[in-house]
């Protein structure tokens, strides 16, 4: 940053980045609350950035505590296909849908998932 127009221009770029990041967390906030709804949780608890994770977790079936796994680099990748696989499980969706579009097009599964037809089955 050399002179006061760059400074300028490299605020201007986190802020456009700042309104689309915050577009994109209602929209994730949204389509978990529907999900959170159909496997009878609060759905207001999709808001809160960590405790949602911790409630997706319980409704794939894993203990809370197994969230944890989460902060461990690597494990948290394999545990998030694993995890994104049995919430599919417990919605009736097949493996690719959940590999798919609950791992790697997350927003896309969670909104087909909360807005369509699928039920919660408790194992």
């Amino acid at each position: 940053m050399y002179d006061i127009t760059d400074q300028a221009q490299f605020i201007t770029l986190f802020q456009t980045y700042g309104v689309f990041g915050i577009i994109w967390y209602v929209i994730v906030a949204i389509a978990l609350w529907r999900v959170f709804s159909k496997a009878g949780y609060p759905g207001i608890l999709a808001i809160i950035p960590i405790v949602n994770i911790f409630i997706l977790v319980k409704v794939a079936g894993y203990s809370a505590w197994m969230t944890l796994l989460y902060l461990i680099p690597i494990v948290n990748i394999i545990f998030s296909i694993f995890v994104a696989i049995r919430l599919g499980e417990r919605f009736g969706k097949g493996g690719a849908f959940s590999f798919f579009l609950l791992w790697l097009f997350s927003v896309i599964g969670y909104l087909i998932i909360g807005f369509g037809q699928a039920q919660y089955r408790r194992p």
